[in-house]
């Protein structure tokens, strides 16, 4: 009963925050304007602020590992390699298969994943995903773009470079990899920045679940709710699975194997969405997977932290 009451002490805090941010909506506390402009700053202002302030004072040496990074990086290219090849064996038309692969593998590591972390491993957790996700990025939104453009042959490459592009300049990646220069300099922040940041960035991870549950609406499940279902599966279930069997015989442990797990386990992200728009994949199957693979992840994340404290692997 106690394992499950710290388990349940984990998750259910951060759905209450998402669960919030749906009935500030509902009451018409906020509107779409002021959602849309609350995700932009956090996007392009506070999460890269948290990321550079808890990566830029953290000692590299002991927040960084390796194998971690390089395990959770092959992750990403396993399901993206398994799940193309399963849309292709199935026949799946290619926007049906563009946003069917990258669903079950991008997951949303900026505002569930950071937030799980923090509150699983405290300001520690933070830290090591916040470092791991500045590596993870480039990685995600790579493969992401191969999901799409890959079964229509190359018919959209024109727009390969443009969506390159952004991603080199993610306001995230920039951050994470400023915070990790300055991290391994060890380069001082003087005190006032110091303080001044360390009041911003506590709005980052609130923001950020308002603008989830605001943002989430059934009206999104209007795609194909089996094959969402599978995807959401793949990303909930099998993926953190699979960074069990990868990470483990690369030697990560402890805290750095339970962050690898519960990253990898994040639901979909909402850039998948937007993504599938742009490059003529099935919008409304990703928008499916996003909302499903979010509401599921508040049970799914539940039963892992359950299975592993249990076994005693976290």
């Amino acid at each position: 009963m106690q394992l499950f009451s710290e388990t349940i002490t984990i998750v259910l805090p951060i759905f209450l925050v998402i669960g919030l941010g749906t009935l500030l909506k509902q009451f018409k506390l906020v509107d779409d304007a002021f959602l849309k402009l609350t995700n932009r700053l956090v996007y392009v202002v506070f999460l890269p602020l948290l990321l550079f302030y808890k990566i830029g004072t953290a000692d590299f040496s002991i927040f960084f590992n390796g194998p971690l990074v390089v395990g959770s990086s092959l992750i990403i290219v396993l399901a993206f390699i398994l799940t193309y090849l399963f849309t292709g064996w199935r026949q799946y038309t290619a926007p049906v298969r563009g946003s069917f692969c990258q669903g079950s593998f991008r997951g949303n590591l900026a505002y569930i994943g950071l937030a799980i972390c923090l509150n699983a491993y405290g300001e520690d957790g933070l830290t090591k995903a916040g470092i791991l996700m500045g590596f993870l990025v480039p990685v995600l939104n790579l493969f992401a773009i191969l999901a799409l453009l890959l079964p229509h042959h190359g018919n959209d490459k024109d727009n390969a470079p443009s969506l390159i592009l952004q991603t080199i300049l993610n306001p995230l990646i920039i951050a994470s990899f400023l915070g990790i220069i300055w991290s391994y300099w060890n380069l001082p922040i003087p005190l006032i920045i110091d303080r001044s940041l360390e009041i911003t960035t506590g709005l980052a991870l609130p923001l950020a679940l308002l603008a989830i549950g605001g943002g989430f609406s059934l009206e999104r499940l209007k795609g194909d709710l089996k094959l969402a279902g599978i995807a959401s599966t793949i990303k909930l279930v099998l993926l953190p699975l699979l960074a069990l069997l990868l990470l483990i015989p690369l030697g990560v442990s402890g805290t750095d194997l339970g962050i690898g797990i519960l990253m990898a386990g994040t639901p979909a992200a909402t850039a998948t969405y937007i993504m599938a728009q742009q490059m003529r994949g099935d919008a409304e199957l990703a928008g499916s997977i996003v909302m499903l693979s979010t509401l599921a992840s508040a049970f799914s994340y539940t039963i892992l932290l359950l299975l592993f404290k249990w076994s005693g692997l976290l």
